[in-house]
């Protein structure tokens, strides 16, 4: 599956994050991709909106991974932001715990994922996000599982 977005401002962004929020669950892993300033917090921000985080999302960039508690059509569960930029090695992924954060009460954001992506579950769901600065943004959501398809088809 492939779905090609655009948005021409941080608050679209945001918007796509709110709607995408609206159709997650526990047990999912999205993998934000995408230079400095690409839009993925603004994103994150807008998913921990549709998932009714009350504390300020802001980004992990220092402390690698925050969790929030957040709730998920009806049901709670953790929203864990995780922030992979200033790892060095696949093994410090390990070592900070993302493999640990995949469960099935748990949705997890991660940006820069591709040092972590020996340990990454299968069906994840990728958001490229192509653009930065006053450029308009574009956002590919790219997955292998049919229940990303089914999910997102249409809903976006």
């Amino acid at each position: 599956m492939n779905i090609r977005l655009e948005s021409s401002s941080p608050e679209e962004t945001h918007a796509l994050g709110t709607k995408l929020g609206k159709l997650l669950q526990g047990g999912d892993v999205l993998c934000l991709i995408g230079d400095l300033g690409a839009g993925k917090t603004a994103l994150a921000k807008g998913i921990g909106e549709a998932l009714n985080v009350q504390e300020p999302m802001t980004s992990p960039t220092f402390t690698f991974i925050i969790e929030y508690q957040a709730n998920a059509q009806g049901t709670p569960v953790r929203l864990v932001h995780m922030d992979l930029y200033r790892l060095n090695h696949p093994e410090e992924a390990e070592v900070i715990g993302v493999g640990e954060n995949f469960q099935e009460d748990r949705i997890c954001l991660i940006e820069w994922p591709e040092i972590a992506e020996d340990i990454l579950p299968e069906d994840v769901l990728e958001l490229r996000m192509e653009g930065s600065g006053e450029e308009k943004r574009v956002i590919t959501f790219h997955s292998q599982s049919a229940h990303w398809t089914e999910r997102l088809d249409g809903n976006l």
